[in-house]
């Protein structure tokens, strides 16, 4: 099958160029051996090997066969409607987009009706579910080893100045790490609730970008258990972290922060012994692969669809609960970072 990436940003350049590198030398086969062609209004990097790289999305398209290419949605979230829409408008079926699916419920039900209308098969990034680390905390909450789970901390932190001020791409600090602490509570403990947010704006010598200083959502399961999630984008260290507490133990785990590694890690606790694990763990790749050959299986296939839709909606959630005017309620001491939180 081939491959067209939508925008090289971050994502598109950055994520997806790499790993379809990697996943097309594990299986050439199910990727074939044509070049990528990808298209951004902005481009204007040098030639790379294997990409074909375009400005408008008539170039881009103009030698595809829609039935046999994936589309790589990459761009901002609050554009990713009107680009589903156009490519449909195509020909084109099988979509690959970037988490979150997109960033309020108005332009969720604009994707609902494009899919529906045009039978689209849409997979939303999110490698966190393929992980080897989530595998191992899904069988040990089966298992009940420790007992029942009874709360959930997910913990999403890094340093996200630059970005956040020079290219504003997500709306709020909820889209940016939060989609897949949610993704992740939902298939651990089930279907669920919000109870609480969150919001942070972000401030520095002068500069400001509203609600991108972290975010935090608190959710209520149905089977019990409470999750809290938190992303602080001004943290001066990187961290992706899990904590399951049981009612005879804990499991703490650690996701790989960057694409620099391929490794996770999970420590267990209980009746006063601790046991760490290194998990090999190159979940984006495996993701790909795996989505390739569903899209090669052929068929509408709705189940990843409705989930990365409730992660949309409970986001929803959360940022109307931060909706009202944001007033810097504290500053640090040396009057760099505004903290304005807001709760529900």
């Amino acid at each position: 099958m081939q491959s067209l990436v939508m925008g090289l940003g971050r994502a598109g350049a950055g994520l997806h160029l790499p790993v379809l590198a990697k996943a097309r030398a594990c299986d050439p086969q199910l990727f074939g051996s044509q070049d990528v062609v990808a298209c951004d209004p902005r481009w204007t990097q040098p030639h790379r090997p294997g990409l074909v790289a375009t400005t408008s999305i008539g170039a881009a398209v103009g030698g595809l066969d829609p039935a046999s290419t994936v589309v790589h949605i990459c761009t901002p979230p609050t554009e990713r409607h009107a680009v589903i829409a156009e490519l449909a408008e195509l020909g084109f079926r099988n979509m690959i987009v970037e988490k979150p699916l997109t960033s309020d419920a108005d332009d969720l039900a604009r994707i609902i009706r494009v899919r529906r209308k045009h039978r689209l098969h849409i997979e939303v990034v999110e490698p966190w579910l393929t992980s080897t680390l989530t595998r191992r905390l899904i069988e040990l909450t089966r298992s009940g080893l420790f007992g029942a789970p009874k709360s959930i901390t997910i913990v999403q932190n890094k340093p996200r100045f630059r970005r956040s001020f020079a290219a504003p791409g997500h709306p709020t600090a909820f889209d940016v790490e939060l989609p897949h602490g949610v993704a992740l509570a939902l298939r651990l403990a089930g279907a669920a609730r919000v109870t609480h947010a969150a919001g942070a704006d972000l401030e520095v010598d002068g500069q400001f970008s509203a609600r991108m200083g972290g975010a935090k959502v608190g959710l209520r399961h149905n089977s019990g258990v409470y999750t809290e999630i938190s992303s602080d984008l001004t943290c001066p260290v990187r961290e992706r972290r899990i904590t399951i507490d049981f009612a005879n133990g804990s499991a703490v785990g650690h996701f790989a922060v960057s694409d620099d590694d391929d490794h996770s890690q999970l420590t267990l606790r209980a009746n006063g012994r601790s046991e760490r694990l290194v998990l090999r763990d190159d979940s984006l790749t495996e993701w790909m692969i795996q989505v390739y050959r569903k899209f090669q299986a052929g068929g509408e296939q709705t189940r990843g669809f409705n989930f990365a839709a409730e992660v949309v909606q409970l986001l929803s959630v959360a940022k109307n609960i931060c909706a009202e005017p944001v007033v810097p309620a504290a500053r640090t001491e040396n009057n760099r970072v505004v903290v304005a939180h807001h709760a529900g």
